[in-house]
């Protein structure tokens, strides 16, 4: 709910602090106090456009800062973490503009746009009057303000999840058709492709292979040539039978001392075995150097061929034998394609029905439910004065090009004024007045599935008065012990049904003129009353009937 709301500098107001409360809060004063500034700067908090004109004049800068408490709004606090903004209960937005036209908007000390300030207020106020068409009077969120007055969340899940399912089965089909499309368009060159990677027989990591078996080629000269060295050191040098003489006389002092030097013996020993396999490992090697010049010009042909493809593919050559599957697949698809594309056809035809039947159920209820509201609706219209007006929910089906996870239809609220009137958008027949006993009718019914804490009427009593104007008081109480509600009106039929009463007065003194605002308290709101009832010059039959009108 609307907390406080903190006023600097904005038209008449120089510097102003109010305080609201649950239930139903009336706004009263003379034609010209400031009623409307009141509106225009929560207006700004709320996303309206801010305009310096709306700035004191002698100032350079004005300040609005709202407060809003218990907030717990789902929608909301998902719009604010899709934000990384702070998701509290306690929410206070604060908007400044100066004379430049520069201006800041805080939401709880993080800044952010006024593009976003105007996505968050949708949430917390609801204004009905002299602000831009939202809520109620947006055809686009008529559909789902039904749903929630019928309660439909199990039908609507339902066809969200028929909806998904087709769209994934129809995306698959879509792309497999692609696929096979596009592989009979490139078959010809798939096949020369598959035959001639086959023809090379890639192999993984066989580059790394080839590159050091060519490197030792390019070498074996000088490699035979070493080898031949240290074969012939160890042969020129006879290191085995120095082991062996060694090991002789590391025996015999062990016979003298009970084989003390058994250690000493065992390396030896080892050193003997190891230079011998290091002797015979030396004539492997040498006898593997091939001096083939054959078998270098094939690897060099082979290298060659491999970096040729991978160039041709534009992928690296480890990556040909997977280029080659992936060909061979596209091969296996094209002749395979057909019967699978018909499996997937198939199943696309099963969720676009299933989808259609979970639509079906979906507009059956929505009909239902329309057909309750509007009856709902109706019997709130002649209180209203407005016995010869009808409302209906006109709910059309729509072709498949506008089939969306909500379903397969477009609601929208239509009213006529009088019985020779036709039908029409609720924001485009009714006049302010009609308007705005529309939306107190429309409100009255729906409060009960309203995620939105407050709600303001402007001039909701517009052209009306006596047992109508009570009617309309009557129905916004009833609205108050829901949610929030204030309302600007100059029908003291109405505000004498207030929770408590705010009255606007202006001020001029030495040529200033300003603007303020007091709590009443119930003498003073029945001398409020009895002004709205009788004018400038208060009577005691209007104190009277003022008290008559106060009593609930």
């Amino acid at each position: 709910m609307l907390q406080s709301l903190h006023i600097n500098n904005v038209v008449l107001i120089d510097e102003l602090d109010l305080d609201f409360a649950q239930g139903f809060g009336v706004l009263t004063g003379e034609t010209g106090a400031g009623k409307s500034i009141l509106l225009d700067s929560l207006g700004l908090v709320l996303g309206r456009r801010a305009e310096t004109s709306l700035i004191r004049k002698g100032t350079d800068k004005l300040s609005v800062t709202a407060t809003f408490t218990n907030v717990n709004n789902p929608e909301l606090m998902t719009l604010l973490s899709e934000n990384e903004l702070e998701q509290s209960s306690e929410i206070m937005i604060k908007r400044t503009l100066n004379t430049s036209g520069v201006g800041k908007i805080f939401f709880n000390d993080q800044l952010i746009s006024a593009k976003l300030l105007k996505e968050i207020g949708k949430y917390l106020v609801e204004i009905h009057g002299q602000f831009d068409n939202q809520g109620l009077l947006n055809p686009a969120n008529h559909r789902s303000i039904l749903d929630a007055f019928g309660g439909l969340d199990k039908q609507v899940n339902a066809c969200m999840d028929a909806y998904k399912a087709y769209q994934t089965a129809k995306k698959k089909r879509a792309e497999f058709e692609n696929n096979i499309a596009k592989a009979k368009e490139d078959e010809e060159n798939l096949t020369h492709w598959v035959k001639e990677l086959e023809q090379i027989a890639p192999r993984s990591g066989e580059m790394d292979e080839l590159q050091a078996r060519r490197q030792e080629l390019m070498h074996a000269e000088k490699i035979i040539e070493n080898l031949n060295y240290a074969y012939s050191s160890l042969q020129s040098s006879d290191v085995a039978s120095a082991l062996r003489s060694a090991q002789a006389g590391i025996d015999k002092a062990n016979n003298l001392v009970n084989d003390k030097y058994a250690p000493i013996y065992e390396a030896l020993d080892t050193a003997l075995v190891q230079v011998n396999e290091a002797i015979e490992e030396i004539e492997n090697a040498s006898s593997d150097i091939s001096l083939n010049a054959n078998e270098q010009e094939s690897i060099d042909s082979r290298i060659f061929a491999l970096k040729d493809l991978s160039r041709k593919h534009g992928c690296d050559v480890d990556a040909l034998p997977e280029i080659l599957l992936s060909f061979k697949d596209k091969l296996n698809a094209i002749s395979l394609g057909e019967g699978g594309l018909s499996e997937l056809r198939k199943e696309e035809q099963q969720k676009r029905l299933a989808y259609i039947e979970a639509a079906n159920l979906l507009h059956q209820s929505r009909v239902a439910t329309a057909q309750k509201l509007d009856a709902h609706v109706m019997a709130e219209l002649p209180p209203l004065k407005m016995e010869k007006a009808k409302f209906i929910t006109e709910i059309k089906s729509q072709d498949e090009a506008h089939w969306s996870e909500n379903g397969a239809d477009e609601v929208c609220f239509t009213v006529s004024t009088n019985p020779n009137s036709p039908q029409g958008a609720l924001n485009k027949i009714a006049s302010g007045g009609e308007l705005a006993r529309f939306m107190l009718a429309l409100k009255v019914n729906l409060v009960q599935n309203s995620a939105l804490a407050t709600m303001i009427f402007d001039e909701v009593d517009a052209g009306i008065g006596g047992a109508t104007a009570r009617a309309v008081g009557e129905r916004l109480a009833r609205l108050g012990q829901k949610v929030q509600v204030l309302v600007v009106t100059h029908a003291p039929q109405v505000a004498a049904l207030g929770d408590y009463h705010l009255k606007v007065e202006k001020n001029t003194v030495s040529d200033i003129t300003t603007t303020k605002v007091y709590l009443l308290d119930e003498a003073s709101r029945r001398e409020e009353i009895a002004r709205m009832l009788s004018g400038e010059h208060i009577t005691d039959e209007a104190r009277a009937a003022a008290m008559q009108l106060m009593k609930k």
